[in-house]
C-alpha cells in the first residue's frame, strides 16, 4: 500500500500540463524491463549472498557476488553487443575520438566503468543488508531526488504537476521507510 502514492507521485510528474501525459512509451518500456532486471538481480543476489555466508570456505559475501554476477553478465552481454553494434562501431569511435581524443575518451570510460561498478557493488551490498524492496523504493525516491536537486542547481523552472508528483514520491517514501522501521511482532517461543 506504501507504493502507490511513490507510484502515483511518479505517475502524477509525468503528466505535462495542456499535453497530458507527454512520455516516451518506449523509454518507458526499457526503464521497466530496467528496473525488473535490477529487482530480479537484487533479489537473486540477496538470496545467494545470505546463502553462501555460512560456508567460510567459500568467502562469498555480497561483494564477491556480486563480482561474479558482474563476469558472468559481461560474458553473456559482449556477444550480444558485438552483434547488435560491430556495423556502426568503428565509425562512431572515430567520430568520438575526432571530437574529444582517444586518451580523453578511454580515459573516461575506464572511470565511468569504475565509479559504475563501485557504486552498484555497495548497492548491491545494501540490497542484501535491507531486501530488494525497501531498496527499489529507496532507489525510486533517489531518482526524484536528483530531478529535483539538477533542477534547481541547472535553474531550470518545474511545472506544477513535477513538483505536486515529486513532493507525494518523497513523502510516500518517507512513510514507507516510517512504515519499514516498525519492529517486527516478536515470535513466541514455546
Amino acid at each position: 500500500a506504501m507504493l502507490i502514492p511513490i507510484v502515483g507521485g511518479v505517475g502524477i510528474a509525468c503528466i505535462k500540463e495542456g499535453k497530458g501525459v507527454d512520455i516516451n512509451y518506449t523509454a518507458f518500456a526499457w526503464a521497466s524491463v530496467a528496473n525488473l532486471a535490477a529487482a530480479i538481480k537484487g533479489k537473486v543476489g540477496g538470496s545467494v549472498t545470505k546463502a553462501l555466508k555460512g560456508d567460510k570456505s567459500k568467502n562469498m559475501d555480497s561483494a564477491n557476488v556480486y563480482a561474479v554476477m558482474n563476469i558472468i553478465s559481461f560474458l553473456f552481454t559482449v556477444p550480444m553487443v558485438v552483434i547488435a553494434e560491430m556495423s556502426t562501431l568503428q565509425e562512431e569511435w572515430d567520430k568520438a575520438c575526432d571530437e574529444h581524443g582517444a586518451q580523453a575518451l578511454i580515459m573516461n570510460i575506464v572511470l565511468s566503468g569504475f565509479f559504475f561498478y563501485v557504486y552498484n557493488e555497495f548497492a548491491f551490498a545494501f540490497t542484501a543488508s535491507v531486501g530488494a524492496v525497501t531498496s527499489s523504493v529507496l532507489n525510486t525516491a533517489k531518482r526524484v531526488i536528483i530531478i529535483v536537486v539538477s533542477s534547481i542547481v541547472f535553474v531550470e523552472p518545474m511545472e506544477r504537476n513535477t513538483v505536486i508528483g515529486s513532493a507525494i514520491a518523497i513523502g510516500g517514501t518517507f512513510a514507507y521507510s516510517l512504515a519499514s522501521k516498525k519492529a517486527a511482532p516478536k515470535k513466541k517461543t514455546a
